[in-house]
């Protein structure tokens, strides 16, 4: 049995008997007006935090969700966008797939607004998405992709670069460590399947995103999620899991490279009215400036005394230099 087998009997079980601490979401749930979130759906929320963001969405005409889980961040999606066939769905078991349609039934019943016919449900592997090429807008899967190994998890983001419009959205989320899982940590099955021993550090997690074309990438959010603790796992030490919530977008690779965002933020406060590093980037006298990463080394190479950059947040929501 290889560990994708392991993953796929334990989601099979959750389909069939909701398990509330499968998985530990950080992120409170989308309030929306006239959106009733049916109960069952909530018992199944099998993921790590939040991959609905209003501002992704308002002009989404057709959105991709992969591992659909107990139907929420489906429903979620629905809700912005209103016609049929907007969003699809897609997950390796069948189980899971049939939980989602009982519960979208229940939802039709608590939401006046809601249409099932919204929501298209396929049976399908992430690795080989059953989507044409170019024609979603905005990607989304949370706390699935941390279960891959690496080949699969190249291969995963690239299925997703290949289906999404030019410039459209990947929404993520998923464990982060910053410190290497052991080997044997990683082998284990379970643990893998139970979104604990696959996750990477953030720096390789975003090294995985951009090395398949994506040319901007945004870390919206970054939570305490878990502990690996001695006495309680196979570890010597603990370890200190994060959930981070990230927006790759498909815009052309720089020749620089990508622009990722984490949270840093530019302060020109000197005697002008504005400083321009001639490169494409304008700081407004005592204007905050959120700055990709690659900006802010560039500038903090120019050692002024006049501009302040700030640590990363890990918290971006747009506006940004690039």
């Amino acid at each position: 049995m290889s560990y994708l087998d392991t993953t796929i009997d334990i989601y099979k079980e959750a389909a069939e008997n909701p398990q509330e601490g499968l998985c530990c979401t950080t992120t409170p749930i989308w309030q929306l007006p006239e959106l009733s979130i049916p109960s069952e759906m909530l018992r199944m929320n099998y993921g790590c935090g939040s991959t609905v963001h209003p501002r992704d969405l308002s002009d989404a005409k057709r959105i991709l969700y992969v591992g659909v889980g107990g139907g929420m961040e489906l429903l979620q999606f629905a809700y912005f966008a209103r016609h049929k066939g907007a969003v699809i769905g897609v997950d390796v078991v069948d189980e899971m797939i049939e939980a989602s349609r009982r519960n979208f039934e229940i939802a039709e019943k608590e939401n006046a607004w809601f249409d099932a016919s919204f929501i298209d449900l396929k049976k399908g592997d992430a690795l080989n998405l059953p989507v044409e090429d170019e024609s979603i807008d905005v990607a989304a899967q949370n706390c699935l992709f941390n279960i891959f190994k690496k080949d699969d998890l190249k291969q995963a983001l690239s299925e997703m670069y290949r289906v999404l419009k030019p410039h459209g959205r990947l929404v993520l989320s998923d464990p982060i460590c910053e410190k290497e899982m052991p080997a044997h940590i990683q082998d284990d099955e379970r643990l893998r399947a139970l979104c604990l021993s696959g996750a990477l550090t953030l720096k390789d997690y975003i090294d995985m995103i951009t090395d398949c074309g994506f040319g901007t990438v945004e870390i919206r959010a970054k939570r305490p999620y878990r502990i690996l603790s001695p006495g309680k796992y196979d570890v010597d030490e603990i370890f200190f899991i994060e959930s981070v919530e990230v927006c790759a977008i498909k815009d052309p690779m720089p020749q620089d490279g990508p622009c990722v965002f984490t949270g840093k933020t530019a302060i020109y406060f000197g005697d002008e009215e504005y400083f321009d590093d001639n490169n494409g980037h304008v700081l407004m006298t005592d204007q905050p400036l959120a700055v990709c990463d690659k900006t802010a080394n560039a500038l903090q190479t120019l050692e002024r005394s006049d501009i302040y950059i700030s640590d990363s947040t890990y918290f971006y929501d747009g506006g940004g230099c690039c």
